[in-house]
């Protein structure tokens, strides 16, 4: 049960990470699952395990990692040839 939660959260968390980039209308469920669980591993790496935790991730750590997961993503993504 606790890795259907952490798929849960980590797609609530991908979800709010498009919303403030504004490419979350471009990004499925399973991107939106996907940034937030690297998000989160990213965000918790570089700034630490504190504040809020829901399903095995601190919240505001893995909303500022996944911002940053899909910033880059999408800048890589959406480059013109």
């Amino acid at each position: 049960m606790g890795f259907i939660w952490s798929l849960i959260v980590g797609g609530v968390i991908g979800v709010i990470a498009g919303a403030i980039t504004n490419k979350g209308g471009s990004m499925g469920l399973i991107a939106n699952v996907a940034a937030g669980l690297v998000g989160s591993a990213v965000g918790q790496a570089l700034f630490g395990n504190w504040g809020l935790n829901i399903g095995g991730m601190a919240v505001f750590p893995s909303i500022a990692g996944a911002v940053i997961v899909v910033a880059v993503v999408s800048f890589f993504f959406s480059r013109n040839k």
